[in-house]
């Protein structure tokens, strides 16, 4: 039992190491998503969102290919650090990135465009700059959308499979995470050390769905329609 110990630490911190980035980065995102009048929006946000379509494996096939040593980004990242993205946790966080963007950007999107104008606008009047607004009246607002994504995008992360599994294979200590681990389990007909961890994340996905439901309102907008 210590290897699924050790898969359920590896998930647990890709997963957080995955949200605490992803808060950053599509935070500016979705703010341009929310207010842009650009042509090139509905181009971008069907960028975001197609991981909610696309096969994992799609993905992480084409990562696998892009980013191994002997291809320009993969050989730059072995050039700079020495270390190979393909088959390591840092391309395991990268992957992740990619496919938990819309779980993140998504309902941020929502709670920005929810923030009243007029509100905005009043605190325009008082003097505050953009950056003042953003800051002091936008983000307060927006606590809800925050909490959303931040806790589908950690679940999400736990959940994921495809990618995990063409990006970074089976490494115990490495890239084995819980999904694989209940795979290989299964691949070795041990159903009773999969149960336990199927259980588990069945019970995980609940709480986490829960929480979303009961603290962030009764709207949730994953996918937009």
């Amino acid at each position: 039992m210590t290897g699924d110990l050790q898969a359920l630490w590896l998930t647990a911190l890709l997963a957080g190491v995955t949200t605490a980035l992803l808060i950053p980065i599509a935070t500016p995102l979705a703010w341009w998503l929310a207010n842009a009048t650009s042509p090139l929006r509905s181009g971008v946000e069907a960028l975001v969102a197609m991981p909610l379509i696309l096969p994992p494996t799609v993905l992480g096939f084409y990562l696998l290919i892009f980013l191994n040593p002997d291809a320009a980004l993969g050989g730059l990242w072995v050039s700079l650090t020495g270390e190979s993205l393909t088959f390591s946790f840092s391309g395991l966080v990268l992957a992740s990135l990619l496919y938990s963007l819309p779980f993140m950007v998504q309902p941020l999107q929502s709670a920005f465009r929810a923030v009243p104008k007029t509100v905005l606008e009043t605190a325009s009047f008082l003097g505050a700059s953009p950056r003042d607004r953003f800051w002091s009246v936008v983000l307060p607002l927006s606590k809800r959308g925050f909490l959303t994504g931040s806790v589908l995008t950690f679940a999400h992360t736990v959940g994921e499979f495809g990618v995990v599994l063409m990006m970074g294979g089976n490494i115990p200590g490495e890239t084995r995470v819980l999904s694989i681990a209940i795979y290989e389990h299964v691949e070795t007909l041990n159903y009773d050390a999969a149960h336990i961890l199927a259980l588990g994340l069945v019970g995980f996905s609940f709480v986490s769905l829960w929480l979303v439901y009961r603290f962030a309102g009764e709207r949730v907008e994953v996918v937009r329609g």
